[in-house]
């Protein structure tokens, strides 16, 4: 797991580069941002990666100093998104395409081969708590896309099995089961 540190730096570079994300084409982008020692190396930035480092700091107890920062990443956050809403609705709706492709050729093999799949599934759900973080922000999304996010989730339904928590206990707070039902258990193997 990572640190509530290794969190706040990705949010900090990630929004004093935010900008220049927004309005250039690429879909991911380089923070610069080098991780704590003994931490993984950051993602590139993403609106999906940006809201869930974000969503994971809500609910892990934080210092008064880092509630702050928070508050303050926030509300820069919120400014440029406010400013440059078309670009933030257009790169939204860009990356909901990508990761739901990514999340469904999971499904996908999975489904094809569970017992070789299912040890991936806390890793790869990322992509659906992403997902569900972005599509606010997707005005424009297009209804087959919506359509197949719903296909996905009748057939995660299918082969899910309810259980505990599946990321480590600290990020429960930041993601309750309400909506995110599908990191409370995990997939059936055959």
């Amino acid at each position: 797991m990572t640190t509530i540190e290794y969190d706040l730096i990705f949010v900090r570079t990630g929004v004093e580069v935010l900008e220049a994300y927004l309005l250039a084409d690429d879909l991911y982008w380089s923070t610069g941002a080098r991780s704590p020692a003994g931490e993984p190396a950051y993602p590139q930035l993403t609106l999906g990666s940006l809201l869930l480092a974000i969503q994971r700091l809500h609910g892990r107890p934080l210092a008064a100093k880092q509630e702050t920062d928070l508050v303050l990443f926030e509300h820069r956050l919120n400014e440029i998104q406010t400013r440059w809403r078309v670009a933030w609705e257009r790169k939204s709706e860009r990356e909901i395409s990508a990761r739901l492709k990514l999340w469904r050729d999971f499904l996908e093999d999975y489904r094809s081969n569970p017992e070789n799949h299912t040890d991936r599934y806390a890793y790869e759900v990322n992509r659906r708590v992403m997902l569900e973080l972005l599509i606010p922000f997707a005005t424009n999304l297009p209804t087959a896309e919506l359509d197949m996010l719903s296909g996905l989730d009748q057939l995660l339904h299918a082969v899910f099995v309810p259980g505990d928590f599946i990321w480590v206990a600290e990020l429960v707070n930041s993601f309750p089961p309400q909506p995110y039902w599908y990191l409370y258990g995990n997939l059936r193997v055959d």
